[in-house]
């Protein structure tokens, strides 16, 4: 079987009130990731900054501002935000090209991966993780509408997704976040009901690619033998990655306690970005990973939910594409601080220190909030009462 569809076709007639639960899920994610912000990020703030709410802080402002995009997205109507898609992705390509030229984008550790704002600096890739949702969906969503199968065609997804793939692989040089978006973009085309055929032919030109790419790159090599070899050079390139997995260890059952000195999590660098999870378990121990793992279970009970049951094809595929980014995302994150893959260098959705971030996951969970006003089975109760159904 070629295609096949996990959403079935559906019309927006009729709204239902805002999906109280999963409101209560961002919101406990998000104040947990601040918590745990707080509580591994004082020492690097006191001893580069000379303030120990340093980071705490900056990750306060940005959260404002990721509220107040997450009320805009919870508001507007979201056929405006679909006419307003081609302003969307010239806009973040736009910026994703700007990382490198001179005076604007910011070059750090030898890649140019921000661009430099009036306040702040900004990451593309990450306004690159919504909009290619936004724009797969609206694709699947068009080309659903064509009437005769033979007529439909992933050729356009499909090429829109490699240029945003190859833009922030190329430009960016982020392998790690260009086959992470990639690898979501592949799970829309399936679930979309794509042909799904082109896959084996085009996987078996991305595997040696890829094998290209990490070569090309030391650092990638060097991640991927810390990865194999996670007991060498534990001073050098497997530096990090031990010092997660102490941290870890030091945490047990039930942590080393929030007021008491996690003296294991000072030795891993920039612990409250991309390893904060490690700082999370010392202080918290299993109990901790246990308390995480059911919210974020809870969040994606609640977001799918919502994909599953909203009354619109385009905004179903966004809903699954942004649930499925938040929280693939995070399910990566914590399997690089325990070395069950590879270092990747994408952050904890609610919790990493960054500006980017928290902002546009915010976004992305105002759209969703958004879209669970658009309630299926109040959609169907109202046209059945207008004696139509959505399905006969």
């Amino acid at each position: 079987m070629e295609t096949y569809s996990f959403f079935a076709d559906r019309t927006l007639n009729h709204y239902n009130k805002n999906d109280t639960l999963f409101v209560v899920s961002v919101l406990l994610l998000w104040g947990l990731g601040m918590f745990t912000l707080y509580v591994v990020s004082a020492t690097n703030g006191a001893r580069f900054f000379n303030d120990p709410l340093y980071f705490t802080k900056r990750q306060l402002v940005s959260s404002v501002v990721g509220f107040i995009v997450f009320g805009v997205m919870s508001v507007l109507n979201i056929q405006l935000i679909r006419k307003g898609l081609p302003y969307i992705v010239l806009g973040t390509l736009i910026l994703s090209f700007l990382t490198v030229v001179p005076g604007i984008g910011v070059n750090r550790n030898g890649a140019s991966r921000w661009i430099r704002l009036p306040f702040f600096t900004f990451q593309p890739s990450e306004a690159v993780k919504f909009s290619i949702i936004l724009f797969l969906a609206n694709l699947f969503d068009k080309q659903a509408a064509i009437q005769r199968k033979e007529d439909r065609s992933s050729v356009p997804a499909a090429v829109g997704l490699i240029i945003f793939v190859g833009v922030i692989l190329l430009l960016q040089k982020d392998f790690s976040t260009s086959v992470f978006i990639f690898g979501v973009g592949v799970i829309l085309f399936i679930v979309s009901g794509s042909r799904i055929m082109w896959l084996i032919p085009f996987s078996l030109l991305a595997l040696p690619a890829s094998f290209l790419m990490v070569t090309l790159e030391p650092y990638r090599m060097n991640r991927v033998i810390a990865f194999l070899r996670p007991e060498e050079d534990m001073q050098g390139i497997n530096y990090q990655n031990f010092s997660a997995r102490r941290a870890i260890n030091a945490g047990g059952f039930w942590g080393e306690g929030i007021g008491s000195e996690l003296t294991k999590l000072k030795s891993i660098p920039e612990v409250q970005a991309d390893y904060i999870f490690a700082g999370w378990v010392e202080a918290m121990g299993f109990i901790g990973v246990i308390i995480f793992f059911l919210l974020l279970l809870f969040f994606a009970w609640r977001a799918f939910r919502i994909a599953l049951t909203v009354g619109d094809r385009f905004t179903a595929l966004s809903v699954f594409g942004f649930a499925s980014m938040i929280v693939l995302q995070s399910v990566a994150n914590c399997a690089v601080v325990c070395g069950a893959i590879p270092s990747t260098g994408i952050p904890l959705p609610f919790f990493s220190s960054g500006g980017s971030s928290i902002i546009m996951t915010l976004a992305m969970c105002g759209f969703i909030l958004n879209a669970s006003r658009y309630n299926l089975e109040n959609s169907i109760m109202a046209e059945r009462i207008e004696g139509v159904s959505l399905y006969e």
